[in-house]
């Protein structure tokens, strides 16, 4: 606790039980943070897979030109992203029925059998779709559980950490994959070279559907489909208090009215109920555009061009040959785990949200460009060495990778899974994760198109991405709150659905201000004590 003092700046720890910070929120957090790791494994393993030769061979990509070669890769590749744009619409639904656990883990098998499928392929292309669009129904789902799940489990103090535990768990598989594809490139030799990575793929859904069967349910859908007396176990498990302890009983004093409240707002539980809910009402409709707006952006930064495609970029910036370009591919893995470590340890709760968003979005940008420039002034040259500009632009790639797990990408997540009342979290949340596997599929469907066809090497392709990089600080800058420190019931005080400070006297509650970054559930223990 000692240590989280030092480095978590708000509010909300000076206030709260020190006991709620304890070893169970850790593992129930990385457990289904695994969800995280498959998406990481899968963008990994398929960028190197494509840049093996015993693949090219068996699924026919060496006979085939730029432009059809680009066409068959992007497919083999925005399958997947179908398939999790499907898999987060309809996720939320089943989060909502069965809740957040058992999702998960069905999310788990899914993701299994469609490993499963990718692995036995054998170079037929109609069994290698089916399991990527199969393997993508898993992970997209996962993808809009496990910040849901997360944010609604996390203390208020911590919960841009946890939840963004989600994006180092996707750096962290990411990582983990590129180094798999440079040492089965080193030691496996024929096809055992691309089967064996793409059956990698299915260790982090083993891992998940363990996680989760030694995880405990939400205690958050447990209060909202009426099981109080789990909620409160649950909540005092999570929290490492009696269930009967002050700070328990008043954050689900708090759970209970905004639930109450929510319901009295308007009125029914079912699906077009709760999308009147959220496009009806002001305070919603925002949070809804806002989740949408973020999950655009962060996709088109350009990340998963680099993410998907990353040994073809180093090639196409000098760096001759396979070997080359994925042992560069394994340092670019390692550069976005260990600034991603470092985001979430001392910025995500203390900077905060927002300027971590500002100032990324132009660094972003300032990158992209300069790596266009590079291409398109001093384009490198085959069998030639690396000029320094050359290693310059390089170097520019691993600074892209670091300024985006500084902002775009943990903090896109948190936002999405903290900003959204109860009763619209699951739905939420899932038009948010849609949204971004939807972009997703855009990205990883145009970008080998753009690198062969966008100017000599692809340099239009970095002026296209920076430029959405810039225009996200202004986006950012007019309509982002800031969001640290605050309860996950007490969104409403920014967003504007109600007068807080009106509904909490007629509760019998303090009223409590925004600038105090105080629930009343901090309220509640101050005015026992």
């Amino acid at each position: 606790m000692s240590f989280l003092t030092k480095i978590v700046k708000n509010d909300a720890m000076k206030n709260d039980p020190p006991q709620i910070y304890n070893w169970r929120v850790y593992v129930l957090t990385c457990s289904a943070c695994f969800a995280g790791m498959l998406f990481g494994m899968d963008i990994g393993i398929i960028g190197g897979v494509l840049k093996l030769d015993s693949f090219r061979e068996v699924f026919g990509l060496q006979g085939l030109d730029a432009i059809g070669r680009a066409n068959l890769e992007a497919n083999i590749v925005s399958t997947l992203q179908a398939g999790c744009f499907l898999g987060a619409l309809v996720a939320s639904w089943f989060a909502d029925k069965y809740g957040r656990r058992i999702t998960l883990f069905g999310c788990a098998i899914i993701a299994i059998i469609g490993t499963i499928l990718q692995a036995a392929s054998m170079g037929n292309l109609a069994a290698m779709y089916c399991g990527r669009f199969i393997s993508g129904i898993g992970v997209g789902a996962a993808s809009m559980v496990n910040p849901l799940y997360t944010s609604e489990n996390a203390p208020r103090a911590i919960r841009g950490a946890l939840t963004g535990l989600y994006q180092l768990f996707i750096v962290t598989g990411a990582c983990i994959a590129f180094w798999i594809n440079y040492g089965n490139l080193l030691h496996a030799k024929g096809n055992s070279q691309w089967i064996i990575s793409l059956s990698m793929q299915g260790l982090p859904a083993v891992c998940l559907a363990f996680g989760m069967l030694i995880s405990n349910e939400s205690p958050r859908w447990l209060a909202k489909t009426d099981q109080w007396e789990k909620a409160s176990a649950t909540l005092g498990r999570v929290r490492n208090l009696p269930s009967e302890h002050e700070y328990v009983q008043a954050e689900l004093h708090e759970i209970r009215e905004q639930l109450e409240f929510e319901s009295r707002l308007a009125g029914g539980s079912g699906f077009w109920d709760l999308q009147r809910e959220m496009w009806t009402i002001k305070g919603n409709r925002n949070r809804a555009l806002i989740s949408v707006g973020l999950m655009v952006c962060q996709q088109m930064t350009g990340t998963n061009a680099i993410n998907y495609y990353a040994p073809q970029i180093f090639e196409n910036l000098g760096l001759s040959g396979t070997e080359a370009g994925l042992f560069a591919t394994g340092i670019y893995g390692i550069v976005k785990m260990v600034t991603c470590s470092i985001f979430l340890l001392f910025v995500a709760d203390t900077l905060g949200r927002r300027k971590s968003l500002l100032w990324t979005s132009i660094a972003q940008g300032a990158a992209m460009f300069y790596i266009g420039f590079y291409v398109r002034l001093d384009p490198p040259k085959k069998d030639f060495p690396v000029p320094p500009a050359g290693y310059v632009a390089i170097v520019m790639i691993f600074l892209f990778a670091s300024f985006f797990q500084f902002g775009w990408g943990p903090v896109c997540w948190i936002y999405v899974s903290e900003i959204p009342t109860a009763r619209l979290r699951a739905t939420n949340v899932a038009l948010a994760a849609a949204t971004q596997w939807l972009f997703n599929f855009v990205v990883a469907r145009a970008t080998p198109n753009m690198m062969a066809t966008v100017g000599r090497s692809g340099y239009g392709t970095y002026f296209i991405y920076g430029c959405f990089c810039f225009s996200m600080f202004f986006f950012t800058w007019f309509f982002v709150p800031e969001t640290k420190g605050v309860s996950l019931e007490k969104m409403d005080e920014i967003f504007g659905v109600v007068d807080t400070k009106i509904s909490d006297t007629e509760r019998g509650l303090p009223a409590v201000s925004i600038d105090d970054e105080k629930s009343p559930v901090s309220t509640h223990i101050e005015s026992k004590t």
